[in-house]
């Protein structure tokens, strides 16, 4: 086996190096931050996250008419 030449310049690609003027750097963390709300906007959203939570727990969607029928029908 023969040793690799570390003091070597590494091989560049052409495109990459063109393209490279718009690629943006993206920040690795992400930071958001919820605007502070007023005591009423805090209770509004509090109740619209209640309604939807209440929403999403008691609304399922019905059975279609076919297996409703059929349903019925085995009941008989």
């Amino acid at each position: 086996m023969s040793k690799k030449n570390k003091n070597k310049k590494k091989k560049v690609n052409p495109k990459t190096e063109r393209y490279a003027k718009f690629r943006k750097e993206k920040p690795a963390i992400m930071t958001f931050t919820a605007p502070d709300l007023t005591p009423e906007q805090q209770k509004q959203r509090q109740e619209d996250e209640r309604l939807i939570d209440s929403f999403l727990r008691h609304n399922r969607n019905p059975p279609t008419k076919e297996v409703s029928e059929r349903r019925m029908k085995s009941k008989r």
